[in-house]
């Protein structure tokens, strides 16, 4: 086959279905084969904090299901992904949980190909960007309301893009509801906000050099007028507001900056190791950014600055890699394109919906996507048998427990409140730091929560459980191949 043999190939709209349709069943593949949803360390609090406000029809201000923070305030920032996971699993149970997390998945695979698509205006440069975009962040992350962040953060970048090469404003007028569902599903609207603010920020800047003939020569014109610009930039602001917490959801924000030690401990919000293979492309992808930007005659400022952020915030945690690599791949794809074609067919969409749909059967069936499997996926990796246990011989609280663990134990026996979980915001720097050490065996005999737990139960191979087996204190009331229970003598 000849060089005009296989471009006329790749022309094909059959070979390009058949391309896209893979790279989603792909996806699908991934995510029924590992069943990511449902082996979270997360994912139990959400579905808890979801079960309470459905039963209370209230939301919660302060540490619920913990022990050691109950009075500390905290924000259910998240309630919006909450509710729909607490309904998913109300109405199927686990497989309604990990159909949750795989249709959330292959959606946000697709939105990133929607973007580059309609910014490239090419096909086989949307889908090989896409599949680097996709390699780089989609399986490192699990399917929590981060995945929602995302989804919204591709819609409002590809337009923002669109219109700062010249297009409609009109486009942005609807960016309000975007910001009132985004601040109500999760608390990264704030990087959002940002681009945004980042956008109007230029278009003034820009305005303001033109008007006093200093704009260099190497930066492009104003592309719309500032005023409706920030009136728009404002309404988005106030959209955030409209939420069960008010300007009080801003002080996660404020919590977050100012929280040390969690980012060093754990592995996600430390940053880009360079010992895998996806740090790589993420990293080959921004140097192409950059190299894109600075092959046109004129200099984009907004591009510029947002991919400058974009780096600060990608490379400082790895659980922001989505952030980079999204925002990279998009400033590639809005290349000037001299040539473009004709874009897939709501027909054609439609064809992969249902082929997704046919697959996804398929996949469940061979890879145990089931109530049964679930459950002994769940049993595999959290103390399921444990709980179990202590169900049935109870011990004398309160508990002690591992991070890991918290938030399952929060869902599965919450007549145990937790001494610790996943939240990192509710437990801030000096309980994060206390329990970490302690449960590395480090100090453990002066923590005042030990000391006062009638109940220890940890991860078997944990150094604490080692070392509480020669502990006066205790004695071992349960063990199976992954928990261990303590019982106070």
């Amino acid at each position: 086959m000849n060089i005009e043999e296989l471009r006329g190939l790749l022309r094909q709209r059959m070979v390009r279905f058949f391309c896209l349709a893979g790279m989603l069943v792909w996806v699908a593949k991934v995510g029924v084969d590992y069943k990511y949803c449902v082996r979270d360390l997360d994912i139990w609090w959400h579905l808890k904090v979801g079960d309470w406000i459905v039963e209370n029809t209230a939301f919660p201000h302060n540490g619920i299901f913990s022990l050691t923070a109950a009075n500390r305030p905290w924000i259910a920032y998240s309630w919006g992904y909450e509710v729909i996971l607490s309904r998913a699993y109300y109405w199927f149970g686990l497989t309604g949980i990990g159909l949750f997390g795989v249709v959330l998945t292959i959606v946000n695979a697709y939105a990133v190909f929607w973007s580059l698509r309609r910014l490239s205006g090419r096909f086989w440069e949307a889908w090989f960007l896409t599949a680097c975009t996709l390699y780089t962040f989609l399986f490192v992350l699990m399917p929590r309301p981060v995945f929602i962040s995302i989804l919204l953060y591709i819609v409002l970048l590809t337009l923002l893009l669109e219109v700062n090469r010249g297009g409609n404003i009109r486009q942005l007028y609807w960016l309000p509801a975007l910001f009132l569902v985004w601040a109500n599903i999760h608390i990264q609207f704030v990087y959002g906000l940002f681009v945004l603010g980042l956008f109007v920020a230029v278009q003034v800047l820009t305005h303001v050099t033109e008007s006093l003939g200093i704009t260099p020569s190497y930066v492009p014109a104003a592309s719309q007028q500032t005023k409706p610009l920030a009136l728009l930039l404002a309404a988005c602001f106030l959209a955030t507001l409209i939420n069960p917490y008010g300007y009080h959801l801003y002080s996660v924000v404020l919590n977050y900056s100012q929280a040390r030690y969690s980012y060093e401990m754990i592995l996600e919000l430390q940053p880009m190791s360079f010992r895998f293979v996806t740090h790589f492309v993420e990293l080959a992808l921004v140097a192409v950014a950059f190299v894109a930007l600075g092959w046109r005659k004129r200099i984009d400022l907004f591009k510029l600055a947002l991919l400058i952020f974009a780096s600060v915030v990608g490379f400082r945690t790895g659980r922001d890699c989505w952030f980079l690599a999204i925002t990279a791949a998009a400033c590639i794809a809005d290349y000037p394109a001299t040539e473009t074609d004709e874009s897939e067919t709501w027909l054609e969409r439609g064809a992969i919906v249902m082929t997704l749909a046919f697959f996804l059967f398929l996949l469940s069936r061979s890879y145990g996507f089931d109530e049964r499997t679930l459950d002994h996926m769940v049993s595999t990796d959290f103390p399921v048998d444990a709980a179990n246990f202590l169900r049935q011989n109870p011990l004398p609280g309160p508990i002690y427990n591992n991070l890991d663990w918290g938030g399952f134990l929060i869902w599965y026996m919450p007549q145990y409140p937790v001494a610790i979980d996943g939240r990192n915001d509710l437990y801030g720097d000096s309980l994060d730091r206390l329990f970490n050490e302690s449960q590395s065996a480090s100090h453990y005999k002066n923590d005042p929560y030990l000391s006062k737990a009638g109940c220890v139960l940890l991860e078997k191979t944990c150094p604490l459980a080692v070392a509480l087996k020669l502990d006066p204190r205790f004695e071992v009331a349960y063990e199976d191949k992954i928990a261990i229970i303590f019982a106070r003598r």
